[in-house]
């Protein structure tokens, strides 16, 4: 028999804010799009084994827009193109806006696994083809681009969700010529799931079966805003902002933590246990913040760990990584590092093989894990993943991987699958006992997953540069808060927007390794999210904030378009 492992599987859901800061509207509808396809899929798969334990970590953000949605639905009001669409009614035009923008959008899928299966969605791609790109003599009928906009959003259902629709099934069978009917038919049964998703999370919690932990609300690189020379723990050479320091960013984190907490309190009962701080990224500074508000546990990376082990010149080989750690100053808050390998497996390899073979592979690794203790304690091998970016990689959404997956686990005699807040409870208990299963680590090298440093963050040209025009525009807010000239209503919309703004995602997706029409999209919304927040201030922005961070990220007429979107707030 196999020695005993426990096992931690943390599935991290993350999407920033796509909402144009102005209108309200939509410009990507990733948050829809995750919401029938994978957010859908994992709550059926743990619904399915009440005897498996996991940790979801949800993102305040992304239950923003997923409320927004639910919102939309309630209302028929909606502020997503897609949905707009597909809420005409009979004899409904589609607009040349809407027309560019489902041409644009409604091919944005993984083809192997997502359009090639469907004959009838892979014809209308190589007609979409043919017609020329943004058909721009206006060859493609509105039939054409209802049975697309269809098919998009059938192509993004999860399999779970396939498997127990009738009308899915009964769509994807019809193939073409989608009646007005059918649409709405689509959008009453899309309305449903994402209306019942945070509901069906906070009861696979309730039942036992997984733990909710929450992220800053907008998902900032806390580290950054406490202290930009931090990125220089493990990259001592990395170039830094023009600005030192982002202001007052102890109190901007502190506003993410808390709204996060007041967001997870409302939505699911309870104060969250564990953070899984963006991208993994630690640092001391961002601890001691954890530790002020009581927090459990947060997690980080492997080599986060070795690098602290490393400095403080204690020899990695020589010690038992499988394991929960403390730190001296926050001996309350339990640190967790992330299994890069096993992680990995899942987010990026798995996707290749037989899912019989991939699962056999992961627990045998669980195993091997257990062997090479032998300090009588079971192992801890902690699994952080993203939680909706891998599947679309996967044959069938990742239905049989998961789906055996959950069940291996689950039904080993010496693999026990655990959640966090056990795990914690459990150390507090031996620690009482004095048997405290805990590591001990001096301090923190900051670092995130990410080849444990920040430089996917900051470092690059394009990524300082955008740091600089955040630390340009909260200047300009403390300069208008401490003149005394805002009302509380302003100054709470000032909060939330700079908080907007300070998301991790902006940062990412600058420098030289994302697709150009990527960068560019990205670009134009973060400039648009600063923008609103000078319009909101009733002050005239930088002129730097009309042109790119990224040399062609933009049009001609972006700078207009930015610099008009500074007027004064509604």
């Amino acid at each position: 028999m196999s020695a005993a492992v426990d096992v931690a599987l943390v599935w991290h859901m993350h999407q920033p804010d796509y909402r144009d800061p102005r209108s309200g509207r939509f410009r990507l509808p990733w948050v829809l799009l995750h919401a029938i396809k994978d957010y859908a899929d994992m709550a059926a798969h743990l619904e399915a084994r009440p005897a498996m334990r996991a940790v979801v970590n949800f993102v305040p953000v992304l239950l923003d827009q997923l409320d927004d949605y639910a919102a939309q639905f309630a209302t028929r009001t909606f502020r997503d193109p897609l949905l707009a669409v597909l809420a005409r009614p009979e004899g409904g035009a589609i607009d040349g806006e809407e027309r560019a923008f489902l041409l644009a959008q409604c091919f944005a899928a993984n083809h192997e696994r997502m359009i090639a299966p469907f004959p009838a969605y892979a014809q209308l791609r190589e007609l979409g083809r043919l017609a020329g790109q943004g058909d721009p003599a206006g060859y493609l009928a509105d039939a054409f681009l209802d049975d697309l906009l269809v098919w998009y959003l059938l192509g993004w259902t999860g399999e779970t969700v396939r498997r127990g629709s009738a009308l899915v099934r009964a769509l994807m069978a019809k193939g073409r010529g989608f009646t007005a009917g059918d649409r709405h038919a689509l959008l009453d049964a899309i309305g449903a799931i994402v209306g019942g998703l945070a509901g069906r999370y906070r009861a696979l919690e309730e039942r036992g079966t997984i733990e909710l932990s929450t992220s800053p609300a907008q998902h900032p690189i806390g580290p950054l805003l406490l202290d930009f020379a931090c990125a220089r723990d493990a990259r001592p050479d990395l170039p830094l902002p023009r600005h030192a320091r982002y202001p007052g960013g102890e109190e901007r984190l502190d506003f993410h933590l808390d709204a996060a907490a007041a967001s997870h309190r409302h939505r699911f009962g309870r104060s969250p246990d564990g953070v899984w701080p963006p991208e993994g990224a630690v640092s001391d500074a961002f601890v001691h913040a954890l530790a002020r508000r009581g927090v459990g546990w947060f997690a980080s990376g492997s080599q986060v760990l070795d690098n602290s082990l490393a400095r403080a010149r204690i020899d990695a080989a020589a010690v038992d990584r499988l394991r929960g750690w403390r730190l001296p100053f926050a001996p309350a808050t339990i640190a967790f590092f992330r299994d890069d390998r096993l992680s990995d497996l899942i987010g990026f390899e798995y996707r290749h093989w037989h899912s019989g073979d991939a699962v056999r592979h992961f627990v045998a690794e669980l195993e091997a894990r257990g062997r090479a203790t032998a300090n009588g304690r079971p192992p801890l091998v902690t699994i952080v993943v993203d939680g909706e970016n891998a599947w679309e990689h996967y044959p069938y959404n990742g239905y049989w991987f998961l789906s055996e997956l959950y069940e291996a686990l689950a039904t080993h005699p010496a693999i026990r699958p655990r959640t966090l807040r056990e795990v914690v409870a459990e150390y507090e208990s031996q620690r009482l006992r004095g048997a405290d299963p805990a590591g001990v680590l001096p301090s923190l090298v900051a670092g995130s997953w990410v080849y444990g440093d920040l430089a996917t963050w900051i470092g690059h040209a394009d990524k300082n540069r955008a740091w600089d025009l955040l630390v340009d525009a909260k200047r300009a807010c403390d300069d208008a808060l401490a003149a005394g000239r805002l009302d509380a209503a302003t100054r709470a919309a000032v909060h939330d927007q700079l908080g907007v703004c300070e998301s991790s995602d902006w940062f990412w997706w600058f420098g030289d390794v994302h697709p150009a029409a990527s960068v560019a999209a990205f670009d134009r919304l973060f400039r648009a999210s600063l923008a609103r927040v000078y319009a909101l201030l009733g002050v005239a922005p930088p002129e730097a904030l009309g042109q790119p961070v990224s040399a062609g990220s933009a049009s001609a007429t972006d700078h207009d378009a930015i610099m008009r979107s500074t007027r004064a707030a509604d």
